[in-house]
């Protein structure tokens, strides 16, 4: 596909309140993260500016220290009910969730998303991920967090099983004969009869085939061993990054694994997260942006960048020295680490203020300003190869989703850079990703 060609993809990342640790706090956001009414809204905004999709994030554990008790992130949907319900009132735009292959088995995961898909007329996807709380095994009869060579060994076993699941029956396996009985041909049934070291699974699956062929796999890990699980089964990368350098290394090195698995570079998009504020001036963006910030109390940001360091407490530590060295976590966010710990380096940021400095966008790269300034990033990314596209958060829900969508994305559409209409009614069609074969039925 020519540059020229080219046009980038959009997902909207939904939180309860925004994106911001201090959003609900602010007066313009609901307090109740099951509030549906702000994801109904916030989905509607979305598709109303044609984004390719939204996205929900997942844990399978509460945050229950002191620290929780002054945010929001204690309780939220479970994303797969949520993005069932919003199927309800949306046509084109894709759903995405989140879903931890660590505290789940492969038939519950692809039932549901199956499900979702038939649900939605082909929208659904499944984000990957492996587990970077600790906390979640002692929810599963676990005394400790998988490690992370073996989270991702069996990540990689169960996006097999989940795929070839999917695969169970052909895609007219069902005719539905009303006059000869006929239900369906069994010719076009595959048993999988999975053995392997972390699961046996029989199937086949209890759902047919899905609209899009299977959901599309999105996945999130950016150290070595998740690249590389990236690069033989994902479809999309979310990922966080800080500068186009850095964004651009990125996309080379994960675009260059590809051939290995005799896979072409459009067969996966690379969505870095952008946290973006919209202001008729850099003045009144930078000024809406403060007004969040004030809200944060130091305590809380430093326990975010605890969590997001890998669980650790640093409430022991002074809120006006440097950020202690720590071990690298061999069971958290190891990627996340790094970009956080070379950003306290690079600007010599106190542990207060590296806390404060991730409240919005937890270490994604930044845009304050007016639609013209955020166009002109995205479009750099984009063009340099930085970007296939952006996954967007915003401080808070529905307000700066609503911002982004009625200023920067027709200033994309003005540049050719994003669609005016949607084109297809499946979230592979809005990728431009290719229809899947079935591997048992050629």
């Amino acid at each position: 596909m020519s540059q020229a060609q080219r046009q980038l993809s959009l997902g909207a990342f939904l939180m309860a309140g925004g994106h911001h640790i201090a959003a609900w706090r602010h007066p313009d956001v609901a307090s109740d993260p099951l509030d549906f009414s702000q994801y109904k809204r916030a989905a509607q905004i979305a598709e109303a500016a044609r984004f390719d999709a939204i996205f929900v994030a997942d844990s399978v554990a509460a945050s229950t220290d002191a620290i929780a008790s002054h945010t929001s992130r204690s309780v939220y949907f479970e994303p797969l009910t949520l993005l069932s319900a919003l199927s309800a009132i949306t046509e084109r735009i894709g759903l995405v969730s989140t879903v931890t292959t660590s505290y789940n088995e492969p038939y519950h995961v692809a039932r549901k998303f199956a499900s979702l898909d038939h649900l939605s007329g082909g929208r659904a996807g499944w984000n990957l991920v492996t587990s970077d709380a600790a906390a979640e095994a002692f929810n599963f009869g676990r005394d400790a967090h998988i490690p992370h060579a073996e989270r991702y060994s069996r990540a990689r076993e169960f996006h097999q099983v989940v795929r070839g699941l999917w695969d169970s029956w052909a895609d007219d396996a069902f005719v539905h004969d009303q006059a000869s009985g006929q239900f369906y041909d069994p010719a076009k049934l595959k048993v999988l009869n999975h053995h392997g070291e972390h699961f046996r699974v029989q199937g086949p699956l209890n759902v047919a085939r899905s609209p899009q062929g299977r959901p599309v796999v999105v996945q999130a890990g950016s150290s070595e061993t998740g690249r590389e699980l990236a690069a033989e089964t994902a479809e999309v990368v979310f990922t966080a990054q800080t500068s186009l350098a850095k964004a651009q290394a990125f996309y080379a090195d994960l675009k260059g694994r590809l051939a290995k698995y005799g896979r072409g570079e459009d067969e996966l998009k690379i969505m870095p997260g952008v946290f973006v504020v919209v202001g008729a001036s850099e003045a009144e963006a930078r000024e809406k942006f403060e007004q969040f910030q004030e809200l944060v109390e130091p305590e809380v940001g430093v326990a975010l960048l605890g969590r997001m360091l890998g669980n650790f407490d640093l409430s022991g530590y002074p809120l006006d020295g440097p950020l202690p060295e720590l071990p690298l976590t061999e069971n958290g966010q190891q990627s996340r680490q790094r970009l956080l710990t070379e950003l306290a380096g690079s600007e010599q940021l106190t542990l207060a203020q590296l806390g404060r400095r991730i409240a919005g966008g937890r270490g994604h790269h930044s845009l304050i300003g007016t639609p013209t300034q955020i166009a002109d990033e995205l479009q750099a990314w984009f063009e340099g190869r930085g970007a296939d596209g952006f996954n967007v958060l915003v401080p808070h829900l529905p307000l700066g989703l609503e911002d982004v969508a009625t200023q920067v994305v027709p200033e994309l559409q003005r540049r050719g850079l994003f669609r005016t209409e949607y084109r297809g009614r499946t979230l592979r069609e809005h990728l431009g990703l290719p229809y899947p074969r079935n591997p048992f039925f050629t």
